[in-house]
């Protein structure tokens, strides 16, 4: 029961003193939180980031985050024409498409349902999505999974600032930067068992090297946000804090490029109000990888 996921089986377990609020699945990008840890509920502040050719994408939001719906809650309903995206608040595959939809100015045509994994409700496998993980996509009639193809799909079937490069050089290097995602997280959750620092370091080394390769701005392609950025955030944050608070590891430390990279994401409203407090992901983190079995 002290475990906070089981990467094997993909289920979650409850972590002590967290009560429900356990980790995710790196295997199957899974998460959960509970009413009032980190900085995920309530109402929040967003926006997506200004562009001058674009009049929506400077629309400010308050948006009441809601609470997740657990086994006792109803089901939405189904096909009904709303655009459904089932989140857990905490876990960083799903903050993925949550970013991307905030960038986009969608939050008024994508609608956040917050799912409790931990008590997760029947029908969500039953009825909604056969997988049993987040994120999910329901849109047109049907439901879609996986993290990184949701990004492109949300980029290439919905309005807003496109965040995918038509420079051949800067699409290659994206394509292989995504691609080397899940290697990455593979590399520092595994880290996480063994020798952290000497183990996870060559990692965060590659993004440091990578963020070289375009110099005209901060992010992997440059000036412009991309969905490379998007697709690794989620995940920088959540080590960086666990890192930080465990080890007293500063991954920014001896990378200039990756520290710019963290600083010009964390302005980025977009961004903000799906950011989870240190705090918690030391907890959620610690109780899965460091409790004693």
């Amino acid at each position: 029961m002290a475990t906070g996921f089981d990467e094997e089986r993909g289920e979650g377990a409850i972590s002590p003193g967290l009560g429900s609020a356990t980790g995710f699945d790196e295997e199957r990008g899974e998460g959960a939180i509970s009413p009032g840890l980190g900085s995920a509920t309530g109402t929040l502040r967003t926006a997506t980031k200004k562009k001058k050719t674009s009049s929506m994408a400077a629309a400010i939001v308050n948006e009441h985050l809601p609470k997740p719906l657990d086994a006792t809650s109803e089901q939405p309903p189904l096909f009904d024409g709303t655009t459904r995206l089932y989140v857990s608040y905490t876990c960083p595959f799903a903050q993925r498409v949550w970013i991307l939809r905030n960038y986009k100015g969608l939050h008024d045509k994508i609608k956040l349902v917050p799912i409790d994994l931990q008590n997760r409700p029947a029908w969500y496998k039953e009825k909604v999505y056969h997988e049993n993980k987040v994120p999910s996509l329901e849109h047109n009639g049907k439901v879609i999974g996986e993290s990184l193809d949701l990004i492109k799909y949300v980029d290439n079937n919905f309005e807003g600032p496109s965040l995918q490069p038509k420079d051949p050089a800067k699409k290659e290097f994206a394509e292989e930067l995504i691609t080397y995602s899940d290697t990455f997280n593979k590399i520092v959750f595994t880290s996480f068992k063994g020798d952290t620092v000497k183990e996870a370091g060559p990692a965060f080394d590659h993004l440091e090297n990578a963020l070289h390769k375009f110099n005209d701005g901060p992010f992997f392609l440059g000036h412009e946000l991309s969905l490379v950025d998007i697709a690794y955030i989620p995940f920088v944050e959540k080590f960086q804090a666990f890192l930080s608070g465990v080890w007293n590891y500063d991954i920014t430390a001896g990378r200039p490029k990756l520290t710019k990279w963290i600083e010009e994401l964390n302005k980025i409203d977009a961004y903000k109000p799906t950011q989870t407090d240190p705090k918690v992901i030391v907890e959620l983190f610690s109780a899965r990888f460091l409790a004693k079995h």
